[in-house]
């Protein structure tokens, strides 16, 4: 398949041998908890993907990591969850350290470390709590003698049990009672009151360590904690929107991948009329054409509505596709296919998992339909 081809050449230009050695391990051992998939990624480069050059990695273009997260997608649903996690939080990251003044020399130090180091950053931003906004903080920080303190529970966490590195989004208290600060905090994974805890029950995924962290008086030193600031005072507004857009193509792209594995396969084994084998390769090229445009037009400032709405219709509109493409391939492949393995099966599955990243259909048709109607686009 034309496109998987394309993907997988530019996942080999950036990690070399990673699709070789996620290939001999069976689809089973891949997504099941204890998975060696993370790891792989971490020894094959995968932590530098969207780092800039300065710093040590890839700077690959928006483009290049949607077609390297469809190759991973076809082999690994549980990686490209995980990894996307990392992903996003690295783009928001650097590009704050590119600008000067913007981040503390410790925390630019920090960033340093990030790919000598293959440090895995875990994302605490996005919320799994019904009802709630995306983008509010579930993490409490009270000022103390020289940090804070932090308290709360992300879940489900993905890249828990491998990260080195947690990135949350706080609420700092003051004593004024007033409306709370958003801020971003710089966490080591092995700081005291870090816990993980088993939180995922579903076996689909399983191997994207998507457990409970929970933060009890964690202290954060003041420099790692990143601040708006009186001179920037929407600075971590902008942080999270451009964040939110590579975060929505980056997952939505990851589980493209595992649908165009599918179809490639129906279209390698001829299942099925010549036909049906078109229309249900025409229908996946139609969801990843979605993408591309959305990843082409990604510019070094992202965080615009404009780009949030154009990443939200890309990925509802691939989320409606993917289970009835899933669904004909299955049927294409046969029973005998079903019959055999359960990996395409639990592939098809695992791609519905894109309809629970936040935020829900629901939640985002209001504002998508004042924005539509003129209105500034406000997710809440």
């Amino acid at each position: 398949m034309r496109s998987l081809d394309a993907a997988r050449t530019v996942c080999e230009q950036f990690h070399p041998g990673l699709l070789k050695e996620l290939e001999q391990i069976p689809y089973a051992e891949r997504e099941q908890p204890g998975s060696p998939v993370i790891d792989l990624f971490r020894i094959h480069g995968g932590v530098g993907l969207l780092i800039p050059e300065t710093y040590g990695g890839h700077g690959a273009a928006p483009l290049e990591a949607l077609r390297v997260q469809l190759a991973l997608g076809a082999l690994s649903p549980s990686l490209v969850a995980a990894v996307s996690m990392h992903h996003f939080t690295a783009a928001m990251l650097y590009s704050l350290a590119l600008k000067d003044g913007r981040l503390t020399d410790a925390q630019t130090a920090l960033l340093h470390r990030i790919v000598p180091d293959q440090q895995v950053m875990a994302s605490g931003w996005a919320e799994g709590r019904t009802a709630q906004n995306i983008l509010k903080p579930a993490v409490t920080a009270r000022p103390v003698e020289g940090g804070f303190l932090l308290s709360g529970a992300k879940k489900p966490c993905s890249l828990s049990r491998s990260m080195s590195l947690l990135t949350a989004s706080i609420a700092i208290h003051g004593e004024d009672g007033g409306e709370p600060e958003l801020a971003l905090a710089l966490v080591p994974a092995d700081a005291p009151g870090l816990t993980v805890h088993s939180f995922w029950g579903n076996e689909l995924l399983a191997g994207a360590e998507s457990e409970e962290v929970r933060l009890e008086d964690v202290f954060v030193p003041a420099e790692m904690v990143v601040r708006a600031g009186a001179d920037d005072p929407t600075r971590l507004d902008d942080l999270q929107s451009a964040g939110f857009v590579w975060f929505e193509m980056l997952i939505s792209a990851g589980y493209a991948g595992a649908a165009a594995a599918l179809v490639e396969q129906v279209l390698e084994r001829e299942r099925g009329s010549a036909g049906e084998r078109a229309a249900l390769a025409v229908d996946m090229e139609t969801a990843l054409a979605l993408l591309e445009g959305v990843a082409r037009g990604i510019g070094p400032e992202p965080g615009d509505e404009e780009s949030v709405a154009r990443v939200l219709v890309a990925r509802y509109a691939v989320q409606n596709a993917l289970p009835e493409i899933t669904s004909r391939a299955l049927e294409l492949l046969g029973g005998l296919d079903f019959i055999r393995g359960s990996a395409h099966a639990l592939a098809a599955a695992a791609v519905r998992a894109l309809a629970f990243h936040p935020p829900s259909r629901a939640a985002a048709a209001e504002p998508l339909l004042r924005y539509f109607d003129g209105d500034p686009l406000v997710l809440a």
